[in-house]
């Protein structure tokens, strides 16, 4: 058989792997992501979504000798591959030629490639074994003193290393010291909040948008390494950094088109570097035709990240919509609502852009929010008479619905 693998030198653990697998043959602990070879079909769903194509290794093993999970969990590389098997049987075991009629290719509702007009991205430019430093030059807390949500800002400058990124990319900040194991902490992933031409025009720096993690997904305590490690970073401290990451969650370049970005918390981050490259275009004079639409949720406004400065863009710039879940929104709509709530307020708007073929959607934050977003927008397109399942399947193969939840 050719036993799927994932490789856990560059894997850095976003978890998208296993959220797109159509039949859980992914699993993790604290160290490895690995693939259970009694479940895996072959299907390669989980393979485009992958940032770093760490999920795209296999190995041709007699089927009795399958490697076990326990033993993926324990592998700090990947086994060579056994000798005696050549290039043309191995290309003969091809996964995609084993795979099941109809899965090929995926089964996500989000788009696995990019928006026709994007910019190619450079990606993988700087794995583990061979990081690349960088300065802290920044660190503001972008969350009101006093709230749970302890959210940074935090600017990182490369000096006269080369590190390109465009809007909507990612990259690995390697925490230092070394976990339980006495293994090297792994990479963990951040999405960026500056544009391509740096946090700051005309410099070769970028941000991040990082929360203070101190509660686990079940609310017990805890202490987030990677997360309590970048918001306690002080100006001057240096940092090792992976990447960049991500060739699919790219912002349309051509004139005409139209952003909808639908966020919580820091799933802002790239919507707030997708913003910022189009502010900067129109005050150049080369305004894109385009309309920007935001659906941006938090608990309450003070813990909603960057929100004095999102209040100064000009109304005629960008459309925006804030949806608080534990108090009164300004707008004084009343209390828990989300932003799938918002967006059907919005619902002759939002359809209005659905029906554009240059429109293109951004879903970016927590995994608990995205089947409401995508049920408000079944619903919205039901409304409008359109064809959800039809559309939903075209915005996914023309890279117009982008899905980055976590």
């Amino acid at each position: 058989m050719k036993q799927h693998l994932i490789d856990p030198e560059i894997c850095i653990r976003c978890n998208t792997c296993e959220a797109t697998c159509p039949v859980g043959a992914i699993t993790h602990d604290s160290r490895n992501y690995v693939v259970n070879a009694d479940i895996c079909n072959g299907c390669q769903a989980c393979v485009p979504p992958c940032p770093t194509g760490s999920i795209d290794n296999w190995r041709d093993v007699p089927k009795d000798q399958a490697y076990s999970i326990a033993e993926q969990l324990g592998w700090d590389e990947l086994p060579a591959q056994a000798e005696g098997i050549s290039d043309q049987a191995s290309q003969s075991l091809s996964p995609a030629s084993q795979a099941p009629s109809g899965l090929a290719g995926g089964l996500s509702v989000g788009s696995t490639i990019a928006p026709h007009s994007a910019e190619k991205p450079a990606t993988n430019l700087h794995a583990p074994k061979n990081p690349i430093t960088a300065k802290v030059v920044g660190n503001h807390r972008v969350t009101l003193l006093g709230t749970e949500s302890d959210t940074h800002h935090i600017v990182l400058d490369f000096g006269t290393q080369s590190f390109p990124v465009l809007e909507g990319q990612s990259l690995g900040i390697i925490p230092p010291g070394s976990d339980a194991h006495g293994k090297a902490h792994h990479p963990r992933q951040y999405s960026i909040a500056s544009p391509r031409n740096g946090e700051r025009k005309g410099y070769n720096n970028l941000s991040l948008t990082v929360k203070r993690v101190l509660v686990d997904h079940d609310g017990k305590p805890t202490v987030g390494v990677a997360s309590n490690y970048v918001c306690d970073l002080k100006v001057g401290d240096e940092v090792q950094v992976t990447g960049p990451f991500g060739a699919s969650f790219l912002m349309p370049n051509h004139a005409g088109s139209n952003i909808v970005m639908i966020c919580t918390g820091t799933g802002s981050a790239p919507m707030r570097a997708m913003t910022e490259w189009r502010r900067r275009e129109r005050t150049a004079g080369t305004t894109n035709s385009g309309k920007l639409m935001l659906f941006f949720g938090a608990r309450t406004k003070e813990e909603l990240p960057y929100f004095g400065p999102l209040q100064n863009l000009p109304k005629d710039f960008i459309d925006i919509h804030f949806a608080f879940s534990r108090a009164p929104d300004p707008m004084g709509h009343g209390s828990k609502r989300y932003v799938q709530d918002v967006m059907r307020e919005q619902s002759d708007s939002v359809a209005a852009l659905l029906k554009d073929a240059n429109t293109y959607f951004y879903v970016c934050g927590l995994k608990s929010m995205e089947a409401g977003v995508l049920d408000a927008l079944k619903d919205i397109a039901t409304s409008a008479k359109l064809d959800w399942s039809r559309l939903s399947d075209e915005m996914r193969v023309q890279g117009r619905l982008h899905l980055e939840t976590y």
